[in-house]
């Protein structure tokens, strides 16, 4: 039975599987927050958001805002799923980093907020993956097995 003192600060097994536990949570969470309040309104892109996304300098406005409904939605999607992780975390990532200092480049902090904490979350994943509870997980002790 761990300590509290372990619960704690400690690195038992208890407290591994809480840390495997919350980072599962955080990363469905944020997936489905992603893909659901955020991606899915912009599949398929819709003329203003090619406008916008052209108003920004893009080339080629249509591939761009495309992969910008694709690194929100999908990426929200594999990110929830816990499947290829790191990639898809990357691609939310440089979506967000685009969202906070090119498309609200001149609004308050309080309005690029969400994009910041948005991209941070994925940053974490990113360098973490996705913890136990994955199917990146499965698929890596899959591969382990053969």
């Amino acid at each position: 039975m761990p300590s509290a003192r372990d619960f704690l600060i400690g690195e038992t097994l208890l407290a591994s599987r809480l840390a495997d536990l919350g980072r599962a949570l955080l990363r469905v969470g944020t997936g489905l927050s992603l893909a659901l309040a955020h991606g899915i309104n912009k599949v398929p892109p819709s003329e203003r958001f090619f406008g916008r996304v052209e108003g920004m300098g893009f080339p080629m406005p249509e591939v761009f805002a495309w992969l910008a409904s694709f690194a929100e939605f999908g990426g929200g999607l594999l990110l929830a799923l816990g499947l290829l992780t790191r990639p898809a975390a990357l691609l939310v990532v440089g979506q967000f980093v685009v969202i906070v200092f090119l498309a609200h480049a001149g609004d308050p902090y309080s309005e690029r907020e969400d994009g910041v904490l948005f991209g941070l979350i994925a940053l974490f994943f990113v360098c973490a993956g996705a913890g136990r509870y994955s199917v990146d997980a499965l698929l890596r002790r899959r591969i382990a097995r053969r």
